[in-house]
């Protein structure tokens, strides 16, 4: 039991990453010392993605699964077992990234005006 509440807690905590990822940068144009969070965590996902970094909560998924006696992920990973497909096609993942990227790009373009023109004010 305890193990199987490990698994839903890192899935849990998976989530929220990859929705910090989307909507960090929005939060950063209230919150502005969060953008190096959002930064981080940016340039985290896209090696992820793009270069192929593992991920911690992954590893310790997996390894709650196994001492749980659950299957482990399937080597596509988090997102492959639980998002596409699920939440979107398959056929829909690279315009999911770039939709991703794009919502990234434009909350860090948005970020940068807001601070010019905070500047300017001044």
């Amino acid at each position: 039991m305890p193990y199987r509440l490990l698994v839903d807690v890192t899935v849990l905590v998976h989530l929220l990453f990859i929705g910090y990822v989307v909507v960090g940068g929005f939060l950063a144009w209230r919150w502005q010392r969060t953008i190096w969070l959002h930064l981080a965590a940016a340039a985290w996902a896209a090696g992820i993605v793009a270069i192929g970094f593992d991920c911690p909560l992954t590893y310790l998924e997996d390894w709650a699964r196994a001492r749980g006696g659950e299957p482990p992920l399937p080597p596509d990973g988090f997102i492959a077992h639980y998002l596409t497909g699920v939440v979107y096609p398959a056929s829909a993942a690279t315009l999911v990234q770039a939709l991703v990227a794009a919502a990234v790009l434009a909350s860090w373009i948005g970020y940068v005006r807001l601070r010019r023109r905070d500047r300017m004010r001044v």
